[in-house]
């Protein structure tokens, strides 16, 4: 499925605009989203990372057998405001929506949904898993100001 190693992720942000940003993988792929109508928000990044990974691992194997004449699936949840005036998401939920061909590989690809499902949430999403299991998230920052330099680790 999808997550197979250990390798070391990572993306690079700049800055475009106010509250536009592009990340970029070290394959040069980039996304521009950020704060605004034209843009995908942070948090829409992501439900579609969630929804992603988890089609990733439905889609390979399922499309062995047969290709898909539908693959939607929606993201959603909740925003939810803390006590201490932070927010967070919870209720989160994928919905698959698949359809095969009425034949044999598309009825074999059907009969293995549920269980790729159920596969990707428990064992090969790496985003979903990560989020439930609520992976500490560290920062460090380098800030110039008129040639000097401040580094902090938070």
């Amino acid at each position: 499925m999808s997550e197979n190693q250990n390798p070391t992720h990572s993306i690079e942000l700049t800055r475009e605009a106010t509250n536009r940003y592009v990340a970029r993988n070290a394959a040069g792929v980039e996304v521009t989203f950020g704060r605004g109508e034209d843009l995908m928000s942070p948090v829409e990044l992501l439900l579609a990372a969630i929804a992603g990974c988890s089609s990733i691992d439905v889609d390979t194997v399922t499309s062995r057998s047969s290709e898909p004449t539908e693959f939607r699936v929606e993201a959603s949840g909740s925003k939810v405001a803390e006590e201490n005036g932070g927010s967070r998401l919870e209720d989160l939920n994928l919905s698959f929506n698949l359809s095969f061909p009425d034949d044999d590989g598309g009825r074999k690809a059907a009969g293995l949904v549920d269980r790729l499902v159920k596969l990707s949430h428990d064992k090969y999403c790496a985003v979903s898993r990560t989020v439930e299991h609520g992976t500490p998230v560290e920062f460090d920052t380098e800030v110039t100001t008129g040639g000097e330099t401040t580094t902090t680790d938070q």
